[in-house]
């Protein structure tokens, strides 16, 4: 039976493809990937002009899949091929051999183990990028692989962000470059002569401006680090030293209040005050003094007194009441021990927070970027519990580690959140894996407490940004976003050191080497900057000299294989690597059906090969003008048309009934 045509079509649009691929100057990449990371990625990608004009992706899939998120597969412009596994057939199909890198975005650790062997064992050479959230894992990745190999984690580099808007703090990122040891801080917060680069105006929070040209304005900058701890973790220790100067009488009241259940709580403070009024009575029948008065109450409640009918009537009755209430006194105690004995053990198999907290952070989600907010938070000496619906979360281990309390049940629910002590809280971190469960729990939590500071996580950012302008909520953001541009430098080989997230926005700061006949070569240093843009920090000269920091004089040349370290957009970045890159060469032209009708030159015989009228040598009787060139001989000799399939300009066959099939 012959083939179904829709699949002939189908192998014929994707023979096609790998034709009109062959001999393409533009750059091929392949990700691997299907959420929101693999989709900012891909149109980064897409939107990068290089000189060679753009760069070709292909995006595997697998065959059925839902999105949580903006689709990668809807992005116009990229190759889709459809797959369930991630294996040599598959990456064959997608066209890795030769690409320029590979991309493993998926959020599983050991397949994208297993995918970048199966891609060595088809194309040793490429670039691979891997997504990881296991530091121990990455680490043996990186000498597993005889490839070239980046292992990044999205978590790890979006959980400061997350950590740093929960304590209204800037972002605590710091990285070392060079001979320097750089941090993010407020200006405010550093010495003039240690600020490296002014970073964003946050003067108008509904307008942030990054990169301004006058430096002078900005409250967000990039200095030097000179031992002083990072921003967050100085606020971090502000809280700490703010619970020790909390009132005592407080912090007891909420203790006993923890320890036992509220009719158990009732119970005793009526007996104990029924005691008290007793007490006080048998001092003025007495006419003791006060301390008397309570050695005397003491001992009659808790090991009752001898009977004395010489007493007045009143004073007996007294005594009897006492020794009533010491009978039901020792139970309650006892009652009290058991109770708060019984709700210790069953806080830890249960994971049901108790105890109440004050001033610490609510974390919902402990997944990947959950659990690297807990451990951030943690570090800087910050009371936090969690809530998650899954009793064995990806961090739950950590959690017991750390004694963080783990809530089991919704977080959009009321009761969920009143056990989390929301009320008492500094912060509400949202940031599981299901958007429309964040904002359930966003809202929800605004309803018990209006003033609450809310992180939330969205994977979309432009829906981050519209859920926060639209419900109020102080900061949304998106994982895949914020850690979008450190894949995509590592994936096309861009040297970036680091992301600074300010905001919704993200500063990639990266070092980018200076080819030979670029736009930049021979040019001023002021030529590397632009406001807004892209702001020249560094320069290391050809050959490795030292790196000048401060005394970078805009005058000066630039010369080729000098190394230039900027904060940038990620438009300012494609600018400056376009100016830094090497001339494209000359596109080679394209014969019309009119020139290649006409005579040209004979080229000289090739030793071995056949007899073959040149390309160019004329129109064979019964050909028309407008073919491009003769119809090569049969191996028969006999001048009829080719029995094989004909080679295109590419080097590839194609079947001669127009199938485009693969001989």
């Amino acid at each position: 039976m012959g083939e179904p045509w829709r699949d002939r079509a189908r192998r014929a649009v994707e023979w096609n493809w790998r034709l009109r691929s062959t001999g393409d100057a533009r750059p091929h990449y392949v990700i691997c990937g299907r959420d929101a990371l693999a989709y900012y990625v891909a149109k980064a990608l897409l939107e990068t002009e290089l000189p060679a004009g753009g760069a070709r992706v292909t995006v595997v899939v697998p065959e059925r899949y839902r999105v949580d998120g903006p689709d990668v597969a809807g992005l116009r412009g990229v190759r889709v091929v459809r797959s369930d596994r991630l294996d040599v057939p598959t990456f064959q199909a997608a066209g890795l051999a030769g690409a320029s890198g590979l991309a493993l975005l998926h959020q599983d650790d050991v397949g994208n183990l297993h995918a970048a062997l199966c891609a060595q064992a088809v194309d040793d050479e490429v670039r691979q990028v891997l997504r990881m959230f296991n530091n121990t894992l990455a680490d043996g990745v990186r000498t597993l692989l005889k490839a070239r190999v980046e292992v990044l984690s999205d978590a790890e580099m979006a959980a400061p962000a997350f950590v740093a808007a929960a304590l209204g703090e800037v972002d605590p990122t710091h990285f070392q470059h060079r001979d320097r040891t750089l941090r993010v801080a407020r200006r405010a917060d550093v010495r003039e002569q240690d600020v490296v680069c002014a970073l964003a105006d946050l003067s108008d929070p509904q307008r942030v401006r990054l990169l301004p040209a006058d430096q002078t304005t900005a409250d967000l900058v990039l200095a030097e680090a000179t031992g002083q701890p990072p921003g967050t973790e100085v606020a971090a220790r502000r809280l700490v030293r703010a619970r020790r100067r909390r009132r005592p009488v407080a912090v007891t009241v909420r203790a006993i209040r923890g320890f036992a259940t509220r009719k158990i709580g009732i119970a005793v403070m009526l007996v104990l005050g029924l005691i008290a009024v007793l007490g006080a009575l048998i001092s003025r029948a007495e006419d003791v003094s006060q301390l008397e008065a309570i050695y005397l109450t003491l001992v009659t409640t808790l090991s009752g007194a001898d009977p004395d009918t010489t007493k007045p009537p009143d004073a007996q009755v007294m005594q009897v009441v006492l020794n009533l209430a010491g009978l039901a006194l020792i139970p309650l105690i006892t009652a009290v021990v058991v109770d708060g004995i019984v709700n210790a053990r069953l806080a830890l198999h249960t994971g049901r927070l108790q105890s109440e907290h004050s001033e610490h952070v609510v974390v919902v989600g402990l997944g990947n970027v959950g659990t690297r907010v807990m451990a951030q938070l943690r570090e800087y000496d910050v009371e936090v519990v969690a809530i998650d619906k899954n009793p064995e979360p990806r961090g739950a281990t950590l959690a017991r580690q750390l004694e963080v309390p783990l809530i089991v049940g919704d977080a959009a629910l009321p009761e969920t959140l009143e056990a989390a002590a929301i009320r008492d809280c500094q912060a509400l971190v949202v940031v599981s894996t299901d958007d429309v469960a964040n904002l359930e729990a966003a809202l929800a939590a605004r309803d018990v407490r209006e003033d609450l500071r809310v992180v939330l996580r969205l994977f979309d950012g432009d829906f981050a940004e519209r859920v926060e302008e639209a419900f109020g909520i102080g900061v949304s953001r998106s994982v895949s976003y914020l850690a979008a541009p450190a894949f995509t430098g590592a994936l096309t080989e861009r040297a970036v050191i680091v992301t600074i997230p300010v905001g919704r926005h993200a500063l990639p700061v990266a070092e980018v080497p200076v080819a030979a006949g670029s736009e930049l070569d021979g040019r001023p240093l002021s030529a590397a900057s632009r406001d807004g843009q892209v702001r020249l920090i560094a320069r290391t000269p050809a050959g490795g000299g030292r790196t000048s920091w401060r005394d970078l004089d805009p005058r000066q040349v630039i010369f080729a294989g000098d190394r230039l370290t900027v904060v940038a957009r990620r438009a300012g970045l494609d600018w400056l690597t376009r100016q830094c890159a090497p001339p494209a060469p000359p596109a080679r032209p394209v014969p019309t059906s009119r020139s290649a009708a006409l005579p040209r030159a004979a080229s000289p015989p090739t030793p071995g090969a056949p007899n073959v009228p040149p390309s160019g040598g004329g129109v064979l009787p019964g050909q028309p003008a407008d073919r491009p060139g003769p119809v090569p001989a049969s191996p028969a000799g006999n001048g009829g048309p080719p029995t094989g399939p004909v080679p295109d300009d590419g080097g590839s066959a194609r079947h001669p009934d127009g199938t485009g099939q693969p001989a």
